[in-house]
C-alpha cells in the first residue's frame, strides 16, 4: 500500500506522504502541549488502527463493530495488521458490554474529561496516543461499513498522496421530522463545501466529516492531532483547515460506496445536534435563515395568491386579474425548480427531497436557535455535557 518495510519496526518504516524523514521529526509548526511527540513510538507499527468514540451507544455501536470486524481476513487480519479500539466515554449504559463482546476489539476508558477538552476529542485523543497504525481512522459509532472500504480507503488516500481522507457518508433517516430536515442541511454543505474545492489544495475552502477520517500517521502529526483543537466542537472541520494550511493534503468525497451512517435515533437529538453545529458550518446562519424563510413564502404563497387572482376573472379588470394568476404560477414554478435542483445535491433519495419544503420551517428555526445559543448564550449542549459556544 504504499509503505516501506511493512511489517517492520519504527527503524527502518518511512512515512507514506514523505513529509518527514523519522517518525519523531518535529513539525515546522509549533503545536500544542500533550501531542504525540510526547508519546514513544511502538516498537512495531501495523497497517491502520480504527479508533471509535462512543457515548451512551448501546442502540448502534454493535452494528458499527460488526461491519469492522468483518473485514478481517487473511492479508488484513485484525489484531496483526490491523487494530480496532472502542473509547468508552463514560457511559451508563451498556456502550462498554457491548464492545467487549466483539473478539479482537480493544475497549479504552476515555479518562477525565480536562477543562478546555470537549468529549469526543478527549475520548479519541485517548486512543491516538496509543495508537500502532501507520494509518490512523477515526470513526462514529453510528456509522456502517461496506466490506472491503477499509482496505480501499488506505489505497484511494495513497493514490492520491493525500495525509487525510474524509468520507461524508449515506445517511439514514426515518420519520417525516428527519427526512423533511436532513436533506435541506445536506444540500447546503453540498453548496458551501464542494468536494472538488475542499480537495483541491489551491483553494482555501476545508471540510472533513468526522464520522469517517482517516489520517496518515505523519500527518496527524503535523496537525498536532486532536490536542490542538481540544476545545473545539466541530474538531473534524478544524482539523481539515489544519490540514490545508500545514499542506499535509485532503481529499473529500460523497461515499455512499464506503459508509452509511444514522446520525440521529429520535427527532429531540437531531434537533440538539444540528443546534450545536449548524451555526459553526455555515458562516451568516442568520442571512441562510431569511433565505430559506423567503423560500417558504414564495413556494406556499405564490400558489395561494395566483388562486385568488383566477378567483377574481368574473370582476372587473378579470382578464388582467387572470394574466398575472398565470405570472405568479409561473414564478412559482421557476420557484420550485431552483428550490429542488439545490436539494438535489444532498444525494439523498427522491422521496425525502420531495418531503423538504415541508421541512423548511424547522430549518430555519434551528438556523436561528442555533446562532442565538453560540453568538448569545455562547453555551451548547451535547449528550448532557454543556460546551462554550
Amino acid at each position: 500500500m504504499g509503505q516501506e518495510n511493512a511489517g517492520a519496526g519504527t527503524a527502518g518504516w518511512k512515512p507514506v506522504l514523505g513529509l518527514s524523514d523519522t517518525p519523531g521529526e518535529a513539525p515546522a509548526q509549533p503545536v500544542r502541549w500533550g501531542t504525540v511527540y510526547d508519546q514513544p513510538e511502538p516498537e512495531e507499527l501495523i497497517e491502520l488502527t480504527v479508533i471509535v468514540p462512543a457515548r451512551n451507544e448501546e442502540e448502534s455501536l454493535g452494528a458499527c463493530l460488526q461491519s469492522l470486524v468483518s473485514q478481517s481476513e487473511e492479508i488484513f487480519a485484525l489484531g496483526k495488521d490491523w487494530e480496532l479500539t472502542v473509547v468508552d466515554d463514560h457511559s451508563t449504559d451498556r456502550t462498554a458490554e457491548i464492545a467487549r463482546g466483539f473478539a479482537g476489539v480493544a475497549v479504552l476508558e476515555a479518562g477525565k474529561l480536562e477543562a478546555g477538552w470537549t468529549g469526543k476529542n478527549n475520548a479519541v485523543w485517548a486512543a491516538a496516543k496509543t495508537a500502532r497504525g501507520r494509518w490512523l481512522l477515526f470513526t462514529d459509532a453510528d456509522t456502517v461499513h461496506e466490506m472491503g472500504d477499509l482496505r480501499r480507503a488506505i489505497h484511494e488516500a495513497t493514490r492520491h498522496k493525500v495525509g487525510m481522507l474524509s468520507y461524508s457518508p449515506r445517511q439514514i433517516v426515518s420519520g417525516l421530522a428527519q427526512r423533511s430536515l436532513m436533506p435541506l442541511v445536506f444540500c447546503e454543505l453540498a453548496l458551501s463545501y464542494p468536494p472538488a474545492k475542499v480537495s483541491d489544495p489551491a483553494q482555501r475552502i476545508a471540510a472533513a466529516n468526522g464520522q469517517f477520517l482517516l489520517i496518515e500517521r505523519e500527518a496527524y502529526r503535523r496537525l498536532g492531532g486532536h490536542a490542538a483543537v481540544a476545545e473545539k466542537v466541530l474538531e473534524d472541520v478544524e482539523l481539515a483547515f489544519l490540514a490545508k494550511r500545514r499542506k499535509v493534503g485532503l481529499r473529500f468525497r460523497y461515499a455512499e460506496d464506503a459508509v452509511s451512517t444514522r446520525m440521529y435515533r429520535n427527532t429531540g437529538a437531531m434537533i440538539e445536534g444540528w443546534t450545536k453545529n449548524l451555526a459553526l458550518l455555515f458562516d451568516n446562519t442568520l442571512a441562510l435563515a431569511a433565505w430559506r424563510a423567503l423560500d417558504i413564502l414564495l413556494l406556499f404563497g405564490l400558489p395561494v395568491l395566483a388562486v385568488e387572482l383566477w378567483s377574481a376573472r368574473f370582476a372587473a379588470h378579470s382578464l388582467e386579474w387572470l394574466g398575472a394568476g398565470w405570472v405568479l404560477a409561473l414564478l412559482w414554478v421557476r420557484t420550485l425548480v431552483r428550490f429542488y435542483a439545490r436539494v438535489a445535491k444532498s444525494n439523498f433519495p427522491f422521496v425525502d427531497c420531495a418531503l423538504t419544503p415541508l421541512g423548511l420551517p424547522l430549518f430555519v428555526a434551528l438556523l436561528y436557535r442555533s446562532w442565538f445559543q453560540h453568538r448569545i448564550l455562547k453555551r451548547v449542549s451535547w449528550k448532557g455535557r454543556d460546551y462554550a459556544g
